[in-house]
């Protein structure tokens, strides 16, 4: 998105999906106030319209609607941030190990495009974006397991992993590092279901460790300005 959109013709899901990037490369912090007229105004549309999009995201975990006090970006608590990573902890080193059942060539090279990409965003020093990557990464393992139920679980923790990120972390690294990636790939090229769940236990473990879980205080950044690149 190289401008923000603003047109009659803008859609909700649209609105949806500019605000969920805009929330899952932290350029909208937890705890920021979404309020409906700036939304209106930033997208050209109606107030209607924009709460169908804040109803959505609020469906997806990654807003909190409060009556009479509007729309947050959801932030994590302690308790919160635990039970996301526990869980992920229980679904996802099973489903690498039935995607490594399954994985075809085609699947490999969009793994390692992935990779590629959250490098070069790191590179590039937009580490959210880096991390949106990465989530994505988990996702596409999830859809090669063919186990969709676990796949829309696994999209609402991967949101609330973000936010839980954005908040906690203690060093930028706190991103799946490449290396990692790397090593589920090769697991999962060569069919090795075994290798692949031990991988991704150590993996989730080792982002989890890198979690500063103490209470945090995140500043505040412009609508119009967490929409441009």
């Amino acid at each position: 998105m190289s401008s923000i959109t603003k047109s009659k013709s803008v859609t909700a899901e649209e609105i949806t999906a500019q605000l969920s990037d805009a929330v899952h490369e932290h350029r909208l912090k937890p705890g920021a106030k979404l309020r409906e007229d700036e939304v209106s105004d930033v997208f050209g549309v109606s107030r209607t319209v924009v709460r169908q999009a804040l109803r959505a995201m609020a469906f997806e975990g990654l807003l909190a609607i409060e009556k009479n006090r509007g729309a947050f970006v959801a932030k994590p608590t302690l308790k919160e941030a635990h039970e996301v990573f526990q869980a992920r902890a229980l679904l996802e080193p099973s489903t690498a190990r039935a995607a490594a059942e399954r994985t075809t060539p085609e699947d490999i090279a969009l793994l390692e495009r992935h990779i590629s990409e959250e490098h070069d965003a790191l590179d590039k020093g937009k580490p959210g974006l880096a991390l949106k990557l990465s989530g994505d990464f988990h996702l596409e393992i999830a859809r090669i397991a063919d186990q969709q139920t676990i796949e829309q679980f696994l999209k609402q923790l991967v949101s609330r992993s973000s936010l839980v990120i954005a908040l906690y972390w203690k060093r930028r690294n706190a991103l799946c590092e490449s290396n990692a990636h790397h090593a589920l790939v090769d697991a999962l090229r060569n069919h090795n279901g075994s290798s692949a769940e031990d991988l991704m236990k150590g993996h989730l473990l080792d982002i989890y460790s890198q979690l500063d879980l103490r209470e945090s205080d995140e500043g505040s950044t412009s609508l119009k300005e967490a929409l441009r690149r």
